[in-house]
């Protein structure tokens, strides 16, 4: 569990299951110029910075087609992330929101969702703009970017 100290005003954590339901395979590593947490920008939209997913040799086969798109969504594993809080309090708001309703890579797994433009592909790895992590996060799965689909405009935030 984490440690209670690094809890704002008004925020709730729970205890964690002690055993995991799944088990995944880090299928790469995204590489990226930010080496601390505080450095990273907010999200994909507050950056201009490069970064190159490097994936195992044994998954290459999956990058051939990747070349086809100009976007692509990575899900990575934010594992400097704690895990136990329900309700945050996200230095952009002022009040407590529940875990559910924010994008903050603090959240029971800490699974994150990026829209990348491809600059360029390889046989294992590929270079792309607006990158938001730490150099060397975990890469669980890449997916093409349909605007037809991935898009909704009439969607509704708060």
């Amino acid at each position: 569990m984490a440690d209670e100290s690094d809890m704002r005003a008004r925020e709730l954590s729970i205890e964690l299951p002690r055993t995991f339901d799944a088990g995944i395979y880090f299928i790469g590593r995204i590489r990226t110029p930010f080496k601390r947490r505080e450095d990273c920008p907010r999200n994909t939209a507050a950056s201009n910075s490069t970064g190159r997913v490097e994936l195992d040799p044994r998954y290459a086969t999956g990058l051939e087609d990747l070349k086809l798109y100009s976007h692509a969504i990575l899900l990575y594993w934010m594992n400097e992330a704690r895990r136990d809080l329900m309700r945050q309090v996200p230095g952009h708001l002022a009040q407590p929101r529940s875990t559910f309703a924010l994008r903050s890579p603090v959240r029971p797994n800490p699974i994150a969702l990026a829209v990348v433009k491809i600059l360029g592909v390889e046989e294992t790895a590929f270079t792309v703009a607006n990158v938001d992590c730490l150099d060397g996060t975990p890469l669980l799965d890449i997916k093409p970017y349909y605007p037809s689909i991935d898009s909704i405009p009439a969607a509704t935030v708060p």
